[in-house]
């Protein structure tokens, strides 16, 4: 068995329980955001926010169909956050969802993405970095 196959195999269990976390995050996130702005009558306005709160869920699903390349901690970096980003999401919009603040009640919704974007665009390449100090370097031939 190849380094690469053992690799794949131990993340393949990891790999299945994020994608269908994130799959499941992401109909329970539309599904509150549509609870919580179901008394909207802005129907532009609860799309753009569907968009918006789907938007995490959707480039995570899509890292993880480009990651099969990634080296194997990067893939279990992106793995691991797949879970921490539904689960912490589901929390939040759940309490926001069913019990609603007295103001400023889409605030969450706006900030839970964008703080999703910001551990996206923080942890992904600080684990490419990580892994390309501590990988040995491929195809590096002397200068000549």
């Amino acid at each position: 068995m190849s380094p690469r196959s053992q690799e794949n195999g131990s993340l393949g269990p990891l790999r299945c329980v994020a994608l269908i976390a994130a799959l499941c995050g992401a109909a329970g996130a539309v599904a509150l955001t549509l609870r919580a702005g179901r008394h909207n009558n802005s129907f532009i306005l609860v799309t753009l926010f569907v968009i918006w709160v789907l938007s995490p869920f959707i480039a995570l699903l899509w890292a993880s169909a480009v990651s099969k390349r990634w080296p194997a901690s990067n893939r279990a970096t992106l793995y691991t956050l797949m879970l921490i980003i539904t689960l912490a999401s589901l929390a939040i919009y759940g309490m926001s969802a069913v019990n609603p603040p007295k103001s400023k009640g889409a605030f969450v919704f706006l900030l839970v993405p964008l703080g999703s974007w910001l551990l996206i665009e923080i942890a992904v390449p600080i684990a490419a970095l990580i892994s390309g100090r501590l990988s040995p370097r491929i195809n590096q031939s002397p200068a000549p």
